[in-house]
């Protein structure tokens, strides 16, 4: 296959789907990017907008329109540190360090809860069973994890939260669902060969990284339909689609 040469700044290792965001690698600046409602009928609940889109069809195919709605989307470092302080004067340290993530998730991260006349912001209902049950399977499908699971807090920094989902894209959400990973264990795991996963009508996708070496990268692409994504640590994953 053909290759092309591209050019990737320090600066672009902060953005893109695999960002790796806690409370070791916070993001540096406010996220730049398009927002979009999460829900057209909860329109101050803002997403990525490729996020979003997946997420309206992820809901749809686990028949889930009327029984899931978003509680939290995209925050602001001021609206996630006003959060930060309340939750810590309301319920106490403890509480609030296994619960409330670090201030920006780029847009990528969605709390969900079943619908209910009165919603736990911080802890929202998001059972096994029925359309939320059936969501939890098909998220890697559609790019989206489970960002906090109980057996990865000491990883994670974060209690378990089956309300919490992250956007990473596929074939990076099947790949960490296969291979048992959370975000921050799959970074380090595709470090050390490139990896590839069946999708699909017959496709396939490979996985491989490139270290950030200084201010400006080169990196040597396929031809075609690729993806590069910033891990926020010390590289690029890039993602080729194949036939």
């Amino acid at each position: 296959r053909a290759m092309r040469a591209a050019r990737y700044s320090r600066r672009q290792m902060r953005s893109g789907p695999l960002v790796l965001v806690n409370r070791q690698h916070p993001l540096a600046e406010e996220p730049r990017q398009l927002l979009t409602a999460a829900d057209e009928r909860y329109p101050n609940i803002l997403l990525e907008r490729q996020a979003a889109r997946l997420l309206a069809a992820c809901i749809q195919a686990a028949g889930g329109a009327r029984e899931i709605v978003p509680v939290s989307g995209w925050r602001s470092q001021a609206e996630q540190q006003a959060i930060w302080e309340d939750t810590l004067q309301r319920r106490g340290e403890a509480f609030t360090r296994q619960y409330v993530a670090v201030p920006g998730c780029s847009g990528l991260a969605i709390d969900l809860g079943r619908a209910a006349r009165e919603i736990d912001f911080i802890r929202p209902d998001f059972p096994e069973e029925g359309a939320c049950g059936r969501f939890r399977r098909l998220a890697p499908r559609y790019g989206f994890i489970q960002r906090y699971h109980r057996e990865k807090e000491s990883l994670t920094g974060i209690a378990c939260e089956p309300w919490h989902y992250r956007y990473v894209g596929t074939p990076h959400a099947l790949l960490m669902e296969r291979e048992g990973l959370c975000l921050e264990e799959y970074l380090d795991w595709v470090q050390t060969a490139p990896r590839t996963c069946r999708l699909e009508h017959g496709r396939s996708a490979r996985v491989f990284y490139m270290p950030c070496a200084g201010d400006e990268t080169e990196l040597r692409l396929p031809e075609g339909c690729c993806q590069v994504s910033g891990d926020n640590r010390n590289g690029f994953v890039v993602t080729v689609w194949e036939v």
